[in-house]
């Protein structure tokens, strides 16, 4: 498998533009409600602690057969940043299996951006050589469940570290 890069997505009202670390300063702003971290743990992030994660990340992966791809979601008509998406494609033996996320800034949460901008990155990895979609989700992650279930994805009765696993398999 070649390595992805991210590309621009564009989407009815949104831009998932890839990942910059000048992305940085913005995102700390969007991502700073604790209340953020809930499901997923941890505290926000300071603009520099942000500022290096983004560098790591931009790096790409140490595996040269696995892509790293981040995108920020910028919503076109007030031309802010309000979350983001990613995508960690790698090989199995199904062929290429892309592992999916999304975080919305909570000022932003309940207008469809997440929705909208996971369908958009689905909708990208459908046209990447990717076989399958996953995404791990809090059991009580009801918003998050309601994102993956409108980007196709179903879940599984299979679990990771607490959550549960959701699958979407792409037909060609």
């Amino acid at each position: 498998m070649s390595t992805l890069t991210a590309q621009p997505i564009n989407t009815s009202r949104l831009d998932l533009l890839p990942l910059h670390v000048e992305h940085a300063e913005e995102m700390a702003s969007v991502l700073s409600d604790p209340a953020l971290h809930t499901f997923i743990g941890g505290t926000p992030d300071a603009p520099q602690a942000l500022r290096s994660r983004y560098q790591r990340m931009t790096a790409g992966s140490p595996d040269p057969a696995v892509s790293w791809l981040n995108w920020v979601i910028r919503l076109r008509d007030e031309s802010c940043l309000t979350g983001t998406v990613q995508a960690t494609v790698s090989p199995s033996g199904h062929g290429p299996i892309a592992e999916i996320a999304w975080i919305v800034g909570t000022l932003w949460q309940g207008r469809g951006i997440a929705t909208e901008a996971a369908r958009g990155l689905v909708a990208w990895l459908g046209q990447q050589p990717v076989h399958t979609v996953i995404a791990h989700i809090h059991p009580e992650h009801r918003a998050s469940a309601a994102v993956a279930t409108a980007a196709g994805l179903t879940p599984t009765d299979e679990w990771h570290e607490g959550e549960i696993r959701w699958h979407r398999s792409i037909r060609r």
